[in-house]
């Protein structure tokens, strides 16, 4: 999806005139709160926390996706795919090939991409896809799936403790909207994922912060990761590094802050252990 091109008023770093700056805040956030395209995502201001930035978030504006209007979205992705999702589904079928049957989809809204890359990839016999999401997203999923699901065989739960048990841990788009990190998950888990398989995440060079997303429908606290904190923490969970790609068709603009703005984003193939 394309995030709004950023115009000139906010592309540069913030006025160290006072009163310029608190008029550049207020026009800014004027049009922040005004924004309901859901074809193009904004982002605004830079906190230290998830808390912080969904306390950023006024009172009576829908925040986050457990609501219709973020469950009504994407059915268009369940019939395509885009450039960035061929790593996804050449790593996929490898992961098939050596023997990986069941994929938990980490916030992988109405099975999206199980739809969409079973049209470019032949699924195994046996395979199990398991979809975690918010309840509405979740009750939206179980509905299209009476319709839409020919095989049978995606699910849908509340909680990633029941990732238990997968052999590859899905997550396309998804990681920057949890409250806790990707490594929190994985390590609190009695039996870990044999093989991680990560899409459209928002790495920085060297800055781990949250934003807020206005995606047009709702607005969503958003972490970005540094890429020290984020392939460092995989490392030290025991995880290989085996694939990386880079999506310049993805960007996140934060205005004010061209330092903490990123040009692209980007995807990962781990496997557990140093033999992978």
């Amino acid at each position: 999806m394309a995030d709004l091109q950023a115009t000139p008023i906010w592309q540069g770093k913030p006025s160290r005139i006072p009163f310029v700056r608190r008029w550049q805040d207020a026009w800014y956030e004027r049009r922040f709160l005004a924004h309901v395209a859901p074809t193009h995502h904004i982002y605004r201001g830079v906190y230290a926390s998830f808390d912080e930035a969904k306390a950023s978030i006024p009172a009576g504006r829908t925040a986050g996706y457990d609501n219709a209007g973020a469950a009504d979205m994407y059915r268009d992705r369940t019939r395509r795919v885009f450039i960035n999702d061929y790593p996804m589904i050449y790593w996929l079928e490898r992961f098939f090939g050596q023997g990986a049957r069941s994929v938990f989809d980490l916030g992988g809204h109405i099975g999206i991409a199980y739809y969409a890359y079973q049209r470019y990839l032949e699924y195994p016999d046996g395979v199990a896809w398991t979809v975690q999401d918010v309840p509405a997203v979740n009750a939206a999923g179980r509905a299209w799936a009476d319709t839409h699901d020919a095989r049978r065989t995606l699910a849908f739960v509340p909680s990633i403790s029941e990732a238990l048990g997968a052999d590859i841990l899905f997550a396309a788009g998804s990681l920057q909207y949890l409250e806790y990190t990707l490594v929190d998950a994985v390590e609190a888990l009695p039996r870990r994922p044999r093989f991680l398989l990560l899409n459209s995440v928002p790495v920085h060079g060297t800055t781990t912060y949250f934003t807020v997303q206005n995606m047009g429908v709702t607005c969503c606290p958003y972490r970005v990761t540094s890429e020290r904190d984020f392939l460092g923490s995989l490392t030290d969970a025991g995880y290989t590094l085996l694939d990386r790609w880079e999506n310049p068709h993805r960007h996140c603009t934060v205005p004010f802050h061209p330092e903490l703005s990123l040009d692209r984003y980007f995807g990962f193939a781990f496997a557990r252990g140093a033999g992978a």
